[in-house]
């Protein structure tokens, strides 16, 4: 078998050890290679060390390929990989012992399928831009106050990122960002396959503090921002937060780590398979923590993308 091993920032070829000494004859003779393969006739399986960032800027080869995908937690934020059930490195480990021993005797549960989310930006028009611009995500895209707070987070140094980064650069954050006029088109059907008029329904349009897509139940290491979403439905979970005094979001802020922010009048949650996104006034997107681009934007669930090792 022929692995590729891609290493994040901060990671380092060590890290690859527990892996190497997993038990098994079939792990015994594992032909090890560094990158991104440019084929799939060069890997079986990808491995991938770091975190939320370092899965982005890859998911596109990542698709190509096709290839079955193991995220190892190492970086900064790893919401991606809690999602799976991979949240420390011996849950990686042990599904790596799993996805070993299953080589030879493959069974039903040996991959699992999961959506990604795509993000295209649009001209004034509203007319997409050159595909060759739409990036994939693979947690939460967002804008408004996410997209403030993720900018600050990523100027912090890699260890406080790491513990509370993105908690420390919200918090002023509410105090400073003001609500924008945020409009969310559905696409009518609820199908991002289904496109027989291009027709689009305004499902939310008000002065909004927040607007997040979210294909996993959590971002920003461990805010479920989306508690009901699914990696496997064909949906996103979307979550839109109007215009609420500053001093009372950040007396309601704790009640997104246990999901209960969805009872807030001010808080709107619904599910859709592809959506626009205007706003009064350009805005940053944001992704798994990564810039992305500017509003106005085109946000679609890709079924089936990715093919992931789990538990």
């Amino acid at each position: 078998m022929r692995a590729a091993i891609i290493l994040g920032l901060g990671c380092s070829p060590k890290e690859l050890k527990p892996f190497q000494t997993v038990e098994g004859a079939v792990a015994d003779n594992i032909e090890w290679r560094m990158g991104m393969p440019a084929s799939r006739e060069e890997a079986d399986v990808i491995l991938i060390f770091g975190g939320d960032g370092t899965v982005h800027r890859h998911l596109g080869q990542l698709v190509r390929l096709g290839l079955p995908v193991l995220v190892v937690a190492a970086g900064s934020g790893n919401d991606f990989a809690r999602a799976l059930g991979l949240g420390r490195v011996r849950d990686s480990v042990a599904a790596w012992r799993k996805f070993c021993s299953s080589l030879h005797a493959p069974r039903a549960d040996e991959f699992r399928m999961i959506d990604l989310g795509v993000i295209t930006p649009l001209d004034s028009a509203g007319e997409s831009s050159d595909p060759r611009d739409s990036r994939y995500f693979c947690c939460v895209a967002g804008v408004g106050l996410d997209g403030e707070a993720s900018r600050r987070a990523n100027r912090l140094p890699r260890w406080l990122r790491g513990h509370g980064g993105y908690v420390v650069s919200l918090v002023p954050t509410i105090f400073s960002f003001a609500p924008v006029g945020v409009k969310v088109l559905v696409a009518a059907g609820n199908d991002e396959s289904d496109r027989p008029d291009e027709s689009w329904i305004a499902r939310s349009d008000r002065p909004t503090i927040l607007a997040a897509f979210a294909n996993t139940p959590v971002y920003g290491g461990g805010m479920r921002i989306a508690p009901r979403a699914r990696m496997d439905d064909g949906l996103f979970d979307v979550c839109v937060v109007g215009a609420v005094d500053r001093m009372r979001l950040l007396r309601l802020f704790p009640t997104v780590y246990s999901g209960n922010h969805l009872s807030i009048p001010e808080v709107e949650y619904f599910q859709a398979g592809r959506v626009r996104v205007e706003t009064d006034r350009s805005l940053d997107v944001y992704a798994d923590g990564e810039y992305v681009c500017r509003t106005p934007v085109e946000v679609a669930v890709q079924r089936t993308a990715l093919k992931v090792v789990t538990l």
